[in-house]
């Protein structure tokens, strides 16, 4: 459990858990953490869990928690002190693809039936292969130990804002049916860009329920042109003729 602090029982002072982070070494690996150390897939070593883990597994672990944020910001501040803030980001970045992309991985860091040691050997072992910067590793090692590895994502989330903030980055998303090519993603950026008076990141989300159109966000605005909406729209209007 983290230790406690006045008011917020359950979370670690900010400079805490940056000198954690900052000092933060790799467990040596041994016993059952041995075979997922090796390089059998790790899908070899998750085959025991039931039911209740995948569940587990699939449930939404991305939110940015207030913990997540905590971890975010002291990871923020020690790469802006070392000058590593592109590096780290790209590096957290990655990782959290890892995460989204693997069921395994995704299960291992959901499930309580792996302790806190099992989880930090097998993060840092990973972290090694896929070879993640010193101050993620580290990162993720505090996670897994303080108890807070589902919180990886949400805290990957909070420190990608961070860092947008940082640059003064204007964030977008755009839901279509189908994937946008890469001419009409471009013209899109360059719209926005005009729009918001500077650099804007597009991310970008296919969701076929949409029919056509695009729903496009930015910040807390959403406009809705897509053409599921409109016919929803037209539904309503006739409803009330």
């Amino acid at each position: 459990m983290d230790a406690l602090v006045p008011i917020r029982r359950n979370f670690r002072p900010l400079a805490m858990l940056s000198e954690e982070i900052r000092g933060a070494k790799p467990r040596q690996n041994s016993g059952v953490m041995g075979s997922v150390l090796s390089p059998a897939p790790l899908f070899l070593w998750a085959t025991a869990q039931n039911q209740t883990d995948t569940a587990l597994a699939n449930a939404p672990i991305t939110q940015a928690s207030e913990a997540a944020q905590r971890y975010a910001s002291a990871l923020f501040e020690l790469a802006q002190d070392k000058g590593q803030l592109s590096e780290v980001h790209r590096s957290f970045a990655d990782f959290a693809a890892l995460i989204r992309e693997s069921e395994d991985l995704s299960r291992l860091i959901a499930s309580p039936a792996f302790s806190r040691d099992d989880k930090k050997a097998a993060l840092l072992a990973i972290s090694d292969s896929a070879g993640v910067t010193p101050l993620v590793k580290n990162m993720l090692g505090v996670m897994a130990q303080n108890g807070r590895a589902r919180e990886i994502l949400g805290a990957q989330r909070a420190f990608d804002t961070l860092y947008a903030n940082q640059r003064g980055v204007k964030r977008a998303m755009a839901r279509t049916a189908k994937s946008m090519s890469a001419d009409q993603r471009a013209r899109l950026e360059a719209i926005l860009a005009k729009a918001v008076g500077g650099e804007v990141e597009l991310s970008e989300e296919v969701d076929e329920s949409l029919i056509g159109g695009i729903q496009l966000q930015i910040g807390s605005t959403l406009v809705d042109a897509s053409l599921a909406a409109k016919l929803d729209r037209m539904n309503s209007a006739m409803k009330g003729a």
